[in-house]
């Protein structure tokens, strides 16, 4: 491939460093860490983002609980360059300028992949429009779909005013970039002179086109009504193209993507059957099909260092080849110990700089964070805190960090959040629980690093994968989790760690359900866990193993070879 024969992967988030806030959660620290795999392996890649001038919020916390969002401006030019080249979109009919900025991500042995990440705040622009590229996941359904303009069709556009004439491969990382395709097609059909696309120019860019899907449930597709979209680019044929298009009488993005690859996948096994079950129609044939590659993490982001210093003198070459991992196995216990001991004092040191809670290093610690939805659970740990509190009196105390944010319009969300922290003083003098502001990078990497074990407590099957519970394992903290998502292939029981609940979910109501797996959850931590931890060579044995058999396994340099084998150069 010459240097413009690259896969260009379209993310509407991505992780690229802290200080950036690029990402509001799992999705984007995914895309990042996959551009620096890429780089690891030297892949010929382009990733392509929006700016996010504004970020996604700052989370403040009140006396009571509930959660404010503020802006988090961020200097861009001390971290990226801006580039001469320009393009536009059309808009309600008007031109919506672009330029790009550029990062530059290094792999291990110097190779760069760029990240081109796209801004509308030019003087050549409306007010409004200068603002498309300044919240994450900002604003209403019309900001949304203008966004997604910009990603999509202004992505290719500027990819093409960048000199990017030849990408065989167009990466859509969820279905918030699907309108790449349509974009796509154009360009197609102008090269062979007609005006509009036909069902030749659909099958040329299904090979072209691959799709990763992230979300197990429908309310997480964008879907946009036709007028609304007929509004905003200034077409009303999208009924002659209803196989490309339609889905229940609206635009559909992740139809849109599925119709346009050929090849489509989950995240996880599991997340590849329920999006089978999801999105397969039923009533007509369709090309795609729906595979799996399961997710992971970029093992030299996330190793803290007392364990990257480990690995370095007991596995060395890790960083190149994350599978050598394995050799974990053969590293001291009181080293590994030691590893643990020393990132735990690091966490428990900015636990108590935060909120004067008087952690302690010396007592088993948990930690539930991940983004404040209903369905991740929060308060199952919390559900009876009379057993909560005998099962921690017993074990001579237990700590719990909680963090995450909610979406600033999820009122649910807020409730959790705040429910939680109102939980805290009826669980003292046993337990004592803080609830961490602005989960971000920087306290993620302290949390699954720190904590003695990482606590998942979805509502199966929403999980799609998770990715969090990987970075635990890479240091050696073994996850106690609901059986979805990754932990279904991760999990080999008092080996890498412990399952709650059943592997097949028993049909039961939500509340039953709940019922039984805060039951599991505390049988579980009382009969299991606690005493495990009790016995310092059992949980160095449980410490290596999640890490020689997770870690070595669940990172994204597997994962992208995969997507090499699978989607990319075939």
């Amino acid at each position: 491939m010459n240097d413009h024969e690259v896969i260009a992967y379209f993310s509407m988030e991505i992780a690229l460093e802290p200080g950036m806030p690029t990402y509001s959660g799992g999705l984007g620290m995914l895309a990042g860490d996959t551009i620096r795999s890429a780089a690891d392996l030297q892949l010929p890649m382009v990733a392509v983002t929006l700016l996010h001038r504004q970020g996604y919020f700052a989370q403040k916390l009140d006396a009571g609980g509930w959660q404010t969002e503020s802006p988090v401006a961020w200097p861009v030019d001390r971290f990226c360059h801006e580039l001469p080249a320009r393009a536009q979109v059309t808009i309600e009919g008007r031109a919506v300028h672009l330029r790009a900025w550029k990062y530059t991500v290094k792999g291990v042995g110097g190779h760069e992949v760029p990240v081109f990440l796209l801004d509308t705040d030019l003087t050549e622009n409306t007010g409004w429009d200068r603002t498309l590229t300044h919240h994450l996941y900002g604003g209403d359904s019309w900001y949304r779909l203008c966004q997604e303009i910009v990603l999509g069709i202004g992505g290719v556009r500027m990819l093409r005013a960048l000199g990017y004439r030849e990408v065989p491969r167009f990466h859509m990382n969820e279905g918030h970039a699907a309108l790449l395709g349509l974009e796509l097609l154009e360009e197609h059909a102008r090269w062979f002179g007609r005006d509009g696309f036909n069902h030749d120019d659909v099958q040329a860019i299904q090979q072209r086109c691959v799709f990763t899907t992230h979300t197990p449930v429908p309310a997480g597709h964008d879907r946009f009504p036709f007028e609304l979209v007929g509004r905003a680019l200034g077409r009303s044929d999208f009924g002659e193209h209803h196989d490309v298009f339609c889905c229940e009488g609206e635009l559909n993005l992740t139809y849109l993507a599925l119709n346009l690859s050929h090849y489509v996948n989950g995240v996880a096994k599991k997340h590849g059957e329920v999006s089978r079950l999801l999105l397969l129609p039923k009533d007509r044939f369709h090309h795609y099909q729906i595979d799996h590659i399961t997710n992971g993490v970029h093992l030299a982001t996330w190793a803290s260092p007392p364990f990257a210093q480990l690995f370095d003198r007991y596995v060395p070459g890790w960083r190149e080849d994350n599978a050598s991992l394995r050799g974990a196995l053969n590293i001291p216990g009181e080293d590994i110990w030691r590893a643990h001991s020393e990132a735990k004092e690091r966490l428990v040191q900015e636990i108590n700089r935060r909120t004067g809670a008087g952690f302690d290093p010396q007592v088993f610690t948990l930690a539930f964070a991940r983004r404040a939805a209903t369905y991740k659970r929060a308060r199952l740990l919390l559900t009876d805190p009379v057993r909560l509190k005998r099962i921690a009196g017993k074990a001579g105390g237990l700590q719990i960090v909680y963090a995450g944010k909610a979406h600033p319009r999820d009122e649910a969300g807020k409730k959790l959040i705040q429910q939680v922290i109102q939980a805290r003083q009826s669980l003292l003098p046993e337990v004592r629980l803080v609830y961490l502001e602005n989960y971000d990078w920087e306290l993620g990497r302290l949390l699954a690093a720190g904590v003695d074990t990482w606590l998942n407590t979805p509502e199966p099957p929403q999980e799609a994968s998770g990715t969090s519970g990987m970075k635990a394992a890479l240091n050696g903290v073994p996850s106690l989790s609901i059986l979805d998502g990754w932990w279904l292939e991760g999990c080999i029981e008092h080996v890498t760690g412990w399952a709650i609940g059943e592997s097949t979910p028993v049909k039961a109501g939500l509340e039953e359900r709940r019922r039984r797996d805060a039951q599991s959850l505390y049988q579980k931590l009382e009969k299991t866990v606690l005493p495990a931890y009790s016995q310092r060579q059992d949980w160095l044995r449980i410490m290596r193993h999640a890490i020689a058999l997770n870690a070595s396994h669940f990172n994204t340099q597997r994962m992208l070879e995969e997507y090499v084998m699978k989607a990319y150069f075939i």
